[in-house]
């Protein structure tokens, strides 16, 4: 099998992983809106904005300790400031879809507030997706990743052999 589909595969399998991700953090945030709708008296943008809110703190935790685990964590502070700033962009995209639905063509029954705010989290996880992937989940440099390989092969022989020394 060729290096294009190894990375064919790989890429299959990040979205896949993502997705999973991304579809339990959309249930998430359409529970939490719609809560919200239903315990408050909050406008529908607002009541969207905190479900947001809700969602992107759960995604984090999801993206970081699941999909993109392998990846490199030796900057958490500037990973966690660029999931932040591309989450508010999607923030944004997400409910100002919302927001010219219910305002701008006045579209605000209660299935039509869901219709939209599912369309803007579609909109907002493509553009998430490429930037996460491409700014804040990083793979490791190739350097690393082949360091990092060989400490775990230097470790492996050497419990091996450890386990052999045991054996009479």
């Amino acid at each position: 099998m060729g290096h294009g589909a190894s990375r064919l595969r790989r890429l299959v399998h990040e979205v896949a992983k993502f997705g999973a991700v991304g579809g339990a953090g959309v249930l998430v945030n359409l529970l939490v809106f719609n809560l919200v709708r239903h315990v408050t008296d909050l406008q529908v943008v607002r009541a969207s904005v905190i479900a947001t809110v809700v969602a992107i703190v759960f995604n984090y935790v999801g993206f970081r300790y699941f999909t993109y685990r392998d990846r490199d964590k030796s900057r958490r502070t500037r990973e966690m400031s660029l999931f932040l700033l591309f989450s508010a962009i999607g923030l944004v995209i997400e409910n100002g879809i919302l927001y010219a639905a219910t305002y701008g063509f006045g579209w605000d029954t209660p299935l039509q507030n869901n219709i939209f705010k599912f369309l803007g989290i579609g909109v907002a996880t493509l553009f998430r997706f490429w930037s996460y992937r491409s700014w804040v989940f990083r793979a490791l440099p190739a350097r690393e990743a082949v360091a990092d390989a060989e400490s775990i092969l230097k470790g492996e022989r050497a419990r091996r052999s450890r386990a052999k020394q045991r054996v009479p």
